[in-house]
């Protein structure tokens, strides 16, 4: 399933991958949220619960992921606090469930805005 997520002047499109994960984020759209930002993360609570299913914590940019300890939609578009090279590294495990389909790093602009997300 195709989403938009849009932040401040920045609008990205993305997928979510047919998985029991991504079925329960499709369910809860729209989102709109101010974010936090994690070094090259941006990331905000989502009413949801979910246990893993395919854990990690190394990332590729662009990749949306759900961090279970903050109930946090995660989006990557680079290196984080926890990172040892230019993977992004989640603080701890993560489940990907979707990807960005374009340039993630034009989110390194979006500092504090407000951002939604929709299906398209």
């Amino acid at each position: 399933m195709k989403i938009q997520i849009k932040a401040g002047s920045t609008t990205l499109t993305a997928e979510l991958f047919d998985t029991e994960l991504g079925r329960k984020i499709a369910d809860i759209l729209p989102i709109e949220t101010r974010p936090n930002r994690w070094g090259d993360e941006i990331y905000f609570g989502i009413p949801l619960e979910h246990d893993l299913s395919n854990p990690r914590e190394e990332v590729e940019v662009g990749d949306l992921a759900f961090w279970p300890p903050g109930k946090g939609f995660c989006i990557f578009y680079g290196p984080t606090p926890a990172s040892r090279g230019s993977k992004p590294t989640a603080a701890s495990d993560v489940e990907v469930f979707g990807k960005v389909l374009g340039d993630a790093t034009s989110l390194k602009n979006e500092n504090g805005r407000i951002v939604r997300v929709e299906k398209v």
